[in-house]
């Protein structure tokens, strides 16, 4: 049995080492495969130069493995855990094998079975530590800077819980020293539960006592903060859901008035209200003690938000991020279905009175003259970057901050506008009073990755090491990159530079030479990959993924679109996304999270792609790109049995020092407990780092609070060290950003999050899961 395991393994290792090395990669498996293969035939035959002859090609895989991989833990896991497993039987049965004089050093060879038994038992053991990627010893201690936003110490009234898009809470009842005895509170059901790829991901308001919150399908609930009993629920019967998801709602109240309103009275209708919007492209006004459409706002307590955007084919306008809320009015952007058209509604941002509904200004960049609504018979301007995660605001300045989208479709852009070029995945200000452009900045310059800016800013005054400090807005990409601008003008505090990037446009489109480094900033999760990267649980899988990273385009970063398949790392779904980061205030610390997972990206020529779709396998994701030379096929860069083909970890959180502008410390996050090759979890709480998908908050005690990986966890992390202090089991994912808050009538601090499963598992869920100390 054990000469047939060699054979066959070595049949896959040399018809594969030959195709990898006909693709100019490494010459390792073809020999190592052709060993094996003479190993598993003398080894069938019981021949002892079998046994030796696997030995050697061990020996020699330790040998490859140390030059190919140098002495990182996972990478040597991939390549020699395997090989010593079969090496502990082949020692074993070396006295069994027929021998013409007695039988030779049948001790030594048990000797050196238990050896490598004892350097399993050790690497299974090291496989269940974490492992920083940067440690916090030598951090100099923190200098902070000034906080630009304030809301009441115990709510969470904003989406980042203020404007400024922090996700900082002052509250310190729940510290490093207790959050291990952190427990359920209590747990609410939506009823909502989401269906097929889609998740339950809202970060719940809290206002005087109040949580406010929305479902998947655009039902809008109030619970009680101490007892998360159901107050009221409203539902807008939202229609033609293609995308159902809501991240959050706003909350104003009325009675302060706002955009040259007068407020109304504590007792009239509607004098605190959430803003909310549906799948279906509506404002909703509801009254915060009720739940009653507000029928002083819009139409009923609705606005139409298709209204002067053209055609709109179903799925294709919707809002899936918080609205924001300043001044009186609620500033609304949109989502546009990616990669299927090149005409798409615009995307216009509008600010609504908040009071009632009526547009106040728009900004339409296609067409700066229009200031309100577009004239008779006419729309926005179609087909420019859209606005889909939640804008910031500084009220000091006046100023508005959008995270620009890029135009559709996002892979081939030879027939985007010189204006929608000139403001995809930018980040734009602009004046809260009129909704005039004050300034812009490009993150990516013709963008063709689908890189848009997917996340809020965040704002923060940052030291300017003279003993003051610079008002800031901290930006986080897909790219990985953490642009650091002046807020006032958007110049860059921490430099850009500059740096040329690989050419060959696909037919009919064109590069930009250059694209924008934030060099003055740790970029994360962007190494360059290379095929000594690639990983996988065996070197079998690994030598597929090697093949198949040879046999695509990737020059580094920003490899053009090819028909023949272009590698992008980082992949579109992140580096960063939209649960964006946390600025811990009082350190001046700002946590970022990330995912690692490459993406390609295949050009289908338009005769071809009817074809290609209807013969499509799992894993496949076709999108038509309409009116454009090609078509899309994009699939994740996995290895056969659903592992990452690059080596781990496959999301990260880290602390960076705004002061000194460096990583004060970094570790992976996340177990395969809840997954794991073919799908199947693994049970194994082994912290390799998985994608992460929401966004950590930070508190005054010291304390991260982070979901959004791949297993059921709340995590507590102390913000210094990022050492775990706690974890909590939910019974499914929780893909989305936790908040905190102090419930009026006992003051007591609770965490909470909602859990409606991820994107790695079928399993969904409605839940949303308080924490709290015991006992208070």
């Amino acid at each position: 049995m054990l000469g047939l395991v060699f054979l066959a393994i070595g049949l896959f290792m040399l018809v594969g080492g030959i195709r990898l090395a006909s693709l100019g990669g490494s010459l390792y498996f073809a020999p190592a495969g052709l060993g094996l293969i003479i190993a598993g035939g003398l080894t069938m035959l019981r021949r002892p130069l079998g046994a030796v002859l696997y030995l050697v090609v061990f020996a020699a895989t330790i040998v490859w493995a140390l030059v190919d991989a140098g002495v990182a833990f996972w990478p040597l896991f991939s390549r020699l855990f395997a090989p010593a497993v079969l090496a502990v039987p082949t020692l074993l049965l070396l006295p069994a094998f027929r021998y013409r004089a007695p039988r030779p050093f049948p001790r030594v060879a048990l000797a050196a079975a238990v050896l490598v038994v004892l350097g399993l038992v050790a690497t299974g053991y090291a496989a269940f530590q974490p492992r920083m990627i940067v440690a916090a010893q030598d951090a100099p201690a923190p200098r902070p800077g000034k906080a630009v936003d304030g809301a009441p110490a115990g709510e969470w009234p904003a989406w980042g819980r203020t404007n400024a898009g922090t996700r900082y809470s002052p509250l310190d009842q729940i510290t490093p020293a207790n959050v291990a005895k952190l427990a359920v509170a209590w747990t609410y059901r939506t009823g909502d539960i989401p269906k097929g790829g889609q998740a339950h991901v809202v970060t719940p308001l809290q206002v005087g006592g109040k949580l406010y919150g929305c479902t998947p399908t655009s039902r809008v609930f109030a619970l009680d903060a101490e007892s998360g009993r159901q107050i009221w629920a409203f539902d807008p019967k939202a229609t033609g859901i293609r995308f159902p998801r809501c991240r959050g709602v706003a909350y104003f109240d009325a009675t302060t008035g706002g955009s040259g309103e007068p407020g109304l009275a504590q007792t009239d209708e509607c004098a605190q209200r959430i803003l909310s919007t549906t799948v279906d492209a509506r404002l909703l006004a509801v009254d915060a003690r009720t739940g009653r459409a507000c029928s002083n706002f819009g139409i009923e307590g609705q606005v139409d938000l298709t209204r002067d955007m053209g055609l709109i084919r179903s799925g294709m306008l919707f809002q899936t991020s918080a609205p924001l809320v300043a001044r009186g009015l609620v500033i609304m952007g949109g989502r546009i279905n990616d990669n299927q058209d090149v005409d798409v509604p615009s995307g216009v941002i509008r600010a609504f009175s908040a009071r009632t509904g009526e547009l106040v200004w728009a900004w339409d960049l296609g067409n700066p003259a229009i200031t309100k609504r577009p004239p008779e018979g006419q729309t926005y301007t179609r087909s420019t970057p859209n606005v889909w995660a939640p804008p910031a605001y500084d009220d000091t300045l006046g100023l508005l901050y959008l995270p620009m989208g890029n135009s559709s479709p996002d892979f081939w852009a030879g027939r985007r506008s010189p204006v929608a070029d000139a403001y995809s995945s930018a980040i734009v200000a602009l004046d809260i009073g009129t909704g005039r452009e004050r300034w812009k900045f490009n993150t990516v310059h013709h963008d063709v990755w689908d890189y848009d800016i997917p996340a809020q800013p965040a704002l923060y005054d940052v030291p300017n090491g003279q003993g003051g400090s610079t008002p800031a807005l901290l930006q986080v990409t897909k790219r990985g990159q953490i642009f650091l601008l002046d807020r006032r003008n958007g110049r860059p505090i921490a430099p850009v530079a500059e740096r040329p990037v690989p050419q060959g446009a696909a037919p009919g489109d064109w590069l930009s030479r250059t694209q924008p480094y934030s060099v003055g900033m740790p970029s994360i999760g962007t190494e360059r990959l290379s095929e000594s990267r690639m990983w996988g649980a065996t070197l079998l899988d690994q030598l597929l993924c090697r093949i198949a990273f040879r046999k695509v385009r990737y020059d580094g970063d920003f490899t053009p679109q090819t028909t023949q398949g272009t590698l992008q790392w980082p992949g579109w779904s992140g580096g960063m996304n939209w649960g964006s980061a946390s600025i811990a205030e009082n350190l001046g610390y700002v946590i970022v999270n990330d995912i690692r997972v490459p993406m390609i990206n295949r050009l289908v020529p338009r005769a071809d792609y009817a074809a290609r779709e209807k013969a499509k396998v799992k894993g496949d994701i076709f999108s038509p790109q309409a009116d454009t030379p090609f078509g899309l096929l994009q699939t994740r860069f996995m290895s056969p049995i659903g592992v990452p083909c690059q080596e781990p970890p496959y999301g990260t959180i880290t602390a960076i020092d705004l002061a000194t502008r460096k990583i004060a410390w970094s570790k992976p996050l996340g177990t395969v407990q809840d997954t794991g090759p073919l799908g199947i979890a693994t049970g194994l709480q082994v912290p390799i780092g998985m994608p992460t998908l929401g966004g950590p908050i930070t508190t005054a005690s010291g304390l991260i609070f982070m979901a959004g990986t791949q297993d059921y966890y709340l995590r507590a992390l102390d913000l210094r060290s990022g050492r775990e202090l706690w974890k909590g089991r939910l019974p499914v994912g929780g893909e989305t950003t936790p908040m905190t808050y102090v419930a009026p009538r006992s003051g007591r601090q609770f965490v909470l999050i909602s859990a409606g499963g991820n994107r790695s598992t079928e399993i969904r869920g409605d839940y949303v899961i308080a924490y709290a100390l015991p006992g208070r």
